[in-house]
């Protein structure tokens, strides 16, 4: 059958690509410029109201039009940016062409790490991707934000941080390259507020990469990641694929040969901009909020390109449905089986398709050619899909069902016809004779993963319960234990805001009380609160180092224990100052010892704000100065979406000496200076007289478990603000805000910025 086509001629619409054509200050004459990353399709895909003219076909012709647009603009482009290529033909990146699918995981994934073993567990991580959505090409290991901020630690002694050091991080990567994946890690240029790393971040990044064999960097927030950071990385012989948050620019595709794609969706599938410019640039489609993945799947399918399977989002629980797992396992088995044909310099994508709502990108490599075919629509499509030149012998197979399709042939074309669900996948293989036998091998998996439709498997979302850890009761005390004060305990309000970042009001986001079903942000219960005893002072270094010098307690973990102690004890002067360096497990061996436990949060909040809800310990007055910077607020960052304060909130008076201040003020220099003394702010006294609660140092509390997750409670703040970024750890100064910290091991969570108080029952 000869496809006809239909020549539409349009005066309104000439006089409008005129215009535009004559519009002064173009870059380029074209009439479908990208838009950001997305290059549009033709308008004739768009179906437009009677009111609005009304809906007008594509054609042939339309298509060919359309397809020289992009094709002289790319051109054009090329030329203008000066493109060179050379880094798409080094070895040592080849692997980012077919990197189709990378989680970017997080180091406090409890399947990555077993913090009771104290070992990693890359094969449990890995077994379990397989498991649900058939594995992965490379992983972004996140051991950064949010945690980062808390102290003065800057993003690489973040990674130097986690279990084992470089050295157990460098076997860990190993292990990743083992199962055949590749490992990034990524950079954050806005941590300029932390300690400096003592060269140039480029020689630092590189540095560190090249000791624990990474693969590559994730440029965070970053538009485009600067030629010296490639540079830096092949200075050292360890060549490192960049792979920028946004678009790296036009001219950066020639050194940044991964991207991430952050798409705004449409109906009809557009063209990546960097992979158009070159189709061996990989780029990865990432929508970690969105629960229904349909649309970044089809998107990269249809570019032929990846996807960020982002599953933990900040220890935020957002995980790929069955259905979106099913569909990421066929796609992605398609893709690897057919990746040679995905980088073609002569891909033609919306390839005329016979159904509406049906869209294909055509990938020709030598006397072959591969289809990649996505359905839109919300139903099936079971008719003709395609017409295709037909030559004598040529064959062609269903890839997606792994069956071989007999062509209607007619003349110089021949007919398709294949199932595709609603919003589902197709692909399609044009070639002289049988397939060899790694499309066989592809076939036969893809006959047997595609028995099941898609629309068997449930797509339905769910967040995943978390529990409270058990704190056990200890033996009630009948009167006040030394440096303890009684709390007579009572019915008592318990409200709380988590300050996460990110996540607004999600079903999933902070944590779950015992008496929610679910994890939120915001919490309200009245609690029955048992009489206790609660330490007046945090615990100092020298008590810890009477419980040390009893007990010669020292953790398996020691990294980072007591890090600030030189010799075995504190240095000149820090006897009353609080402990810090010292994980969850450390303070509860210490409670342990003393015969106490910690405190439950809703037992810290009220020995905080008592009964009459007060702001701070002291009362409703703020003892922090504005920090003027223009275009920041000067209060206390915030989540963004609380509701208004119940109390209205002053400066304090404490007049001319800051030494009167009822907290520290923070230092915000790039070094962490040491805390206060514990007794140096009495004016900061809660109602029960409870001291040093707030602004000093956090303080560990409850600890929450989910299947993938751990995360403390800490609360009070601290006195260390590093500036210069709204991404570090967010202070929770308030009596009704916590902070949530992402827990890994002992060595990553200790932390200059937090310390511990206990407390005791009472009988």
């Amino acid at each position: 059958m000869k496809v006809k086509t239909r020549i539409i001629h349009s005066t309104a619409g000439f006089l409008v690509l005129a215009a535009l054509a004559a519009t002064p200050g173009r870059t380029q004459d074209t009439f479908y410029a990208p838009k950001g990353q997305q290059i549009p399709p033709p308008a004739c895909f768009t179906i437009r109201g009677a009111w609005e003219g009304g809906y007008i076909p594509c054609t042939q012709l339309s298509h060919y039009d359309w397809l020289t647009d992009i094709t002289h603009w790319r051109t054009e482009r090329r030329i203008r940016i000066g493109y060179d290529p050379s880094r798409y033909e080094m070895p040592a990146l080849k692997w980012a062409e077919s990197s189709f699918i990378q989680p970017q995981m997080m180091v406090h994934d409890r399947y990555f790490y077993d913090a009771v073993a104290g070992e990693y567990t890359v094969d449990k991580y890995l077994d379990d991707l397989d498991k649900r959505y058939g594995g992965i090409d490379a992983v972004l290991v996140w051991a950064t934000y949010p945690n980062m901020g808390i102290d003065d630690r800057n993003q690489l002694d973040m990674v130097r941080s986690m279990p084992g050091g470089v050295e157990g991080v460098r076997k860990m990567v190993a292990d990743f390259h083992r199962r055949g994946v590749r490992v990034l890690f990524p950079m954050m240029m806005w941590d300029q507020g932390t300690r400096e790393p003592g060269n140039s971040w480029p020689d630092a990044i590189a540095e560190l990469m090249k000791e624990i064999d990474a693969d590559g960097i994730n440029g965070d927030t970053q538009d485009g990641v600067p030629l010296a950071f490639t540079l830096a990385a092949e200075k050292l012989a360890h060549p490192l694929a960049f792979e920028p948050e946004g678009g790296p620019h036009d001219e950066g595709i020639a050194w940044n040969v991964l991207t991430w794609g952050q798409y705004t969706f449409q109906f009809v599938p557009t063209v990546d901009r960097y992979r158009w410019l070159e189709p061996r640039h990989q780029v990865n489609i990432q929508g970690r909020w969105v629960r229904d993945k349909t649309d970044d799947l089809q998107f990269a399918f249809f570019n032929g390109e990846g996807w960020e399977s982002w599953e933990n989002v900040w220890g935020i629980w957002n995980g790929v449905t069955p259905r979106d797992g099913e569909a990421t396992r066929r796609v992605a088995t398609i893709e690897r089986g057919v990746a040679p044909f995905l980088v073609s310099q002569d891909w033609e994508p919306l390839y005329p398709m016979l159904r509406y709502g049906v869209y294909a990108s055509r990938w020709p490599l030598k006397d072959q050619t591969v289809w990649t075919i996505v359905n839109r629509n919300e139903y099936d499509v079971n008719e003709d899909q395609m017409s295709v030149s037909y030559k004598q012998g040529m064959r062609y197979f269903d890839l997606y069902h792994g069956v071989e399709l007999r062509a209607k042939v007619e003349g110089e074309h021949a007919t398709l016809e294949f199932p595709i669900e609603a919003h589902g996948y197709g692909a399609v293989l044009a070639t002289p004779g049988a397939p060899d036998s790694s499309i066989e091998t592809l076939m036969g998996k893809m006959k047997t993963m595609t028995e099941k439709p898609l629309a068997s498997f449930s797509h339905e979302w769910k967040e995943i319960p978390q529990q409270l850890v058990e704190i056990p009761s200890t033996a009630p005390a009948t009167s006040a234990p030394q440096g303890m004060v009684r709390m007579e305990g009572g019915r008592f309000d318990f409200k709380v805001e988590g300050i996460e970042i990110e996540g607004t009001d999600d079903s999933g986001v902070d944590v779950q009380y015992p008496w929610e079903d679910s994890p939120r942000r915001f919490h309200e219960h009245t609690v029955e609160i048992k009489p206790f005893y609660i330490d007046k002072y945090p615990v100092t270094n020298a008590e810890f180092k009477k419980f040390l010098d009893v007990t010669h307690y020292h953790p398996k973990d020691d990294l980072n224990f007591l890090k600030d102690w030189k010799g075995g004890t504190y240095p000149e002067g820090w006897a009353k100052k609080p402990v810090t360096w010292v994980s969850i497990e450390d303070a509860r061996a210490y409670a342990q010892w003393a015969g106490k436990r910690l405190p439950h949060e809703w037992e810290w909040q009220y020995a905080a704000e008592g009964n009459d809800h007060r702001v701070y310990p002291w009362g409703n007055c703020d003892w922090l100065p504005p920090v003027p910077r223009a275009g920041v607020p000067t209060s206390i960052p915030s989540a963004g979406v609380s509701p208004p304060p119940s109390m209205p909130v002053s400066p304090c008076n404490w007049g001319p000496d800051a030494a009167n201040a009822p907290a520290p003020v923070p230092d915000r220099g790039r070094v962490m200076l040491p805390a206060s003394d514990v007794d140096a702010h009495p004016s900061g006294a809660s109602p029960f007289g409870v001291m040093d609660m707030v602004g000093n140092v956090w303080q560990w509390t409850d600890e929450y478990i989910d299947d993938h997750t751990r995360a403390a409670i800490v609360r009070g703040g601290n006195h260390y603000r590093p500036m210069g970024s709204v991404w570090y750890f967010p202070e929770a100064y308030k009596d009704d805000q916590h902070g949530k910290l992402l827990l890994m091991a002992p060595s990553y969570d200790r932390s200059g910025g937090v310390g511990f108080r206990c407390v005791k029952d009472a009988q």
